[in-house]
């Protein structure tokens, strides 16, 4: 019998093979921002019901790459979500470790999270994720625990008033980013810094007035859930 044959190799096949592997997951994780990218703006705009096919076309990607990677809206508003709260944390993270100052750590962090649009976002999608699922829920506390470390950290500097609580920042994130019944997100977005900066002034220590009720917990604003 004569000895099996051995299969030979192309030299730098291999290379070529996990480089072209490599490319492909690249364009995928790019295509799945851009989808990201294209339906949170169409979601400020639309609502939840904006259309998947324009959704598609802003991204610059057919929508067999879309369905691809979100098989259906409830997906894509999930990735949605998912993917701005993780910014935020992220934005939370960076704040804390690059920002010496204390309060110009909070305020670079409710500028960046403001970005995000979430007072417009949230509204119009609540009804299509679950917010006490598990990914959600995770990125979210974190969201939260970064928020409370930056205001701890300017109120023990003496630079933030000590009568407001995580809650008040989280509550004001929500609705200096909400549009105004009858008027579009565009036409808010030009005062919308300006606001922001009026906000984050009324924070500073020491307190110019006396605030009415008490500080908003995190406990207080999750009781109805």
């Amino acid at each position: 019998m004569g000895s099996p044959t051995a299969t030979t190799k192309c030299p730098g096949t291999e290379r070529v093979a996990g480089g072209a592997a490599h490319r492909g997951r690249a364009d995928a994780a790019r295509n799945r921002e851009r989808i990201l990218a294209a339906a949170r703006e169409a979601f400020v705009i639309h609502g939840a019901d904006a259309s998947l096919d324009e959704i598609a076309r802003t991204a610059g990607v057919g929508n067999a790459t879309l369905y691809r990677h979100f098989p259906d809206r409830d997906d894509l508003v999930h990735g949605v979500m998912h993917a701005v709260t993780e910014r935020i944390a992220t934005r939370a993270q960076q704040a804390l470790t690059e920002e010496e100052n204390p309060f110009e750590a909070l305020r670079s962090f409710v500028f960046a999270a403001v970005e995000e649009r979430i007072g417009a976002l949230c509204p119009m999608l609540s009804g299509r994720f679950d917010p006490t699922e598990p990914q959600c829920l995770a990125a979210r506390k974190r969201v939260e625990g970064l928020t409370e470390e930056l205001i701890r950290r300017a109120q023990r500097a003496g630079e933030v008033r000590t009568d407001i609580d995580v809650g008040d920042v989280m509550v004001a994130l929500g609705q200096l980013t909400r549009p105004l019944p009858g008027v579009g997100c565009g036409r808010l977005e030009r005062f919308v810094e300006r606001h922001v900066q009026l906000y984050i002034d009324g924070l500073r220590a020491p307190a110019r007035s006396e605030l009415p009720g008490h500080a908003a917990t995190l406990e207080e604003l999750r009781e109805d859930h």
